[in-house]
C-alpha cells in the first residue's frame, strides 16, 4: 500500500490527546414510533491516547426490545426490565460526558437517541467540546482501500479487520455490547491517529 493514501486520516491526528467513546444498544432501529429506547451505553475513556476506562450502563427501556435487537445484543425483554432508569443515571453519565470531546463511530444515529432521552426526562446536557464521528471521518481511507462502505461510512468491524486490530466481539461469539463496541472504537482510532500521523505501510 502507497504510504500517501494513510494522508487520508490526517483528521484523526487532530483529535486531542483526551476524550471519550460513546456507544449504545437499543430496543432497535428508527420507526413509525420515534427514536428507540437505549437498553446499554458504554463509555470508554481515553487518556494520552490510551484506553484508561471502560464503563456500561444498564438502562431500563420503555419500549419492548425488538428480535432483531435482541439478535444483535443478546439482551431479552425480560433482562432489561430489571435495569434501573435513564433519568436515575443521568448525573453519573453526564459526569463522563462534561467538558469532553465525544467521539462515536456512527454518531447520527447514538447521539439523537441520547439527546431524545435527555429532552424526554427534561434533564440537562453538559457543556461538551463537540461530538466526533469516526465513521463518516474514515470515509475518504475506506473508500480509495475499497473496503465495504455505506452512506455512513465503513463498520467499525470492517476497520478492525483492516488494521488488523483484536477484535474484542470475537471473544463473545461477535454479539455486540455497548462497552466492548465502545473500546472497540477507541482501539481502532487511535490505530488511524496512528497510521495518520506517521504514514505507516500496511
Amino acid at each position: 500500500m502507497k504510504s500517501q493514501y494513510n494522508e487520508l486520516l490526517w483528521i484523526f491526528t487532530q483529535l486531542p490527546d483526551d476524550y471519550i467513546v460513546l456507544d449504545t444498544e437499543t430496543t432497535g432501529l428508527l420507526d413509525e414510533n420515534g427514536l428507540p429506547d437505549i437498553v446499554t451505553l458504554g463509555i470508554t475513556v481515553v487518556r494520552n491516547r490510551k484506553i484508561a476506562e471502560s464503563i456500561e450502563f444498564e438502562i431500563r427501556p420503555q419500549r419492548p426490545i425488538s428480535k432483531e435487537a435482541q439478535a444483535v445484543h443478546g439482551i431479552s425483554n425480560e433482562q432489561a426490565v430489571k435495569f434501573e432508569s435513564f433519568e436515575s443515571q443521568w448525573s453519573q453519565i453526564a459526569d463522563y460526558l462534561e467538558d469532553q470531546l465525544i467521539v462515536i463511530h456512527n454518531a447520527s444515529f447514538d447521539w439523537p437517541i441520547l439527546l431524545d432521552h435527555v429532552a424526554r426526562y427534561q434533564l440537562d446536557i453538559p457543556f461538551i467540546k463537540g461530538v466526533f464521528c469516526s465513521q463518516k471521518a474514515a470515509i475518504p481511507w475506506a473508500q480509495v482501500m475499497n473496503l465495504p462502505c455505506s452512506h455512513r461510512g465503513p463498520s467499525l468491524d470492517a476497520l478492525t479487520k483492516a488494521f488488523e486490530v483484536e477484535d474484542l466481539r470475537a471473544k463473545k461469539n461477535g454479539i455486540h455490547g455497548a462497552m466492548i463496541d465502545s473500546r472497540q472504537a477507541a482501539q481502532v482510532v487511535e490505530v488511524m491517529r496512528s497510521c495518520g500521523r506517521q504514514g505507516r505501510k500496511f
